[in-house]
């Protein structure tokens, strides 16, 4: 509970603070800062969907959920996931042009592009999640009704229900490899071309370019790892899966303050500056 619970207070803190600090902060109003924040923001409800309960959870003897309640965690987690793969690849499109082509990226990377970024990656991720629930929600349920991970996850779920579920399986694993697998594809892509273009050139420029792209790769194989294996093997049942699950659930929403904060000096700066800002204010 100990550990747990200060992994997620740190996680919610972190994404408000990378939030308060890129708003606050005129020099962090660039589009890649824009979209980090949206990206933190994603990350804070995340944290939320299911790690409350759980930490609740761990002082209960029984621990239940009503039918709703399950399906709900369902929603939230896919819609949440499908979000945050579409804007890491917005992300990589932005720096793909900043590097690429950076004489075009002010009028490429406007305002009005980086809404409907975020707009998109939104209808995306509630998109995939309503698929998965339209033929969730009415299967039969009828047997045991006992899920054994911490959160309910929608393999589980369907395997509960009174009826031979290898098409849903089947379904679920195309509709979620789809999405997972085309996002990866195309952030791999991207960060390929831009590496290759990084590597040809020799300046202080491209070398904070490399240190703001390794920052972002990170963040990437962190998230798509778990993403992936769960999508090759969605209904194994490995002691592994339970780590994995909590992993990504807990744990990767931390990642993003903890990435961007430590390796971005920019982020960094701004931070020391609301810190101090704050710091004086108090002592007048």
């Amino acid at each position: 509970f100990a550990i747990f619970s200060l992994v997620y207070v740190t996680s919610v803190l972190g994404n408000i603070m990378i939030i308060v600090t890129i708003s606050s902060d005129s020099h962090l109003n660039s589009p890649m800062y824009f979209l980090l924040s949206n990206l933190s923001f994603i990350d804070i409800c995340q944290s939320n969907f299911a790690t409350p309960k759980m930490l609740v959870d761990f002082f209960v003897e029984h621990k239940t959920i009503s039918f709703e309640g399950c399906m709900a965690q369902i929603f939230f987690l896919h819609s949440f996931v499908g979000s945050e793969m579409m804007l890491l690849v917005a992300m990589a499109y932005d720096r793909f042009i900043a590097i690429c082509k950076p004489l075009h990226y002010s009028t490429i990377m406007n305002r009005r592009l980086c809404i409907i970024f975020v707009f998109i990656s939104w209808s995306v991720g509630i998109l995939h999640s309503v698929s998965h629930l339209a033929f969730t929600v009415d299967l039969p349920f009828c047997g045991p009704n006992e899920v054994d991970s911490f959160f309910c996850d929608l393999p589980l779920v369907i395997e509960l229900a009174c009826m031979d579920t290898y098409e849903m399986e089947i379904m679920t694993l195309t509709n979620s490899g789809l999405i997972s697998l085309g996002c990866f594809l195309a952030l791999i892509i991207s960060y390929t071309i831009i590496l290759i273009t990084v590597h040809h050139r020799s300046s202080s420029r491209s070398s904070k370019a490399l240190s703001t792209l390794t920052a972002h790769v990170t963040v990437v194989i962190l998230f798509f790892g778990p993403c992936i294996y769960f999508y090759i093997c969605p209904f194994s049942r490995l002691s592994v899966d339970k780590f994995l699950s909590v992993f990504y659930t807990v744990c990767t929403p931390l990642l993003n303050p903890i990435i961007y904060s430590l390796r971005n000096e920019d982020v960094k700066s701004a931070m020391r500056k609301l810190r101090n800002r704050h710091v004086n204010s108090w002592k007048n």
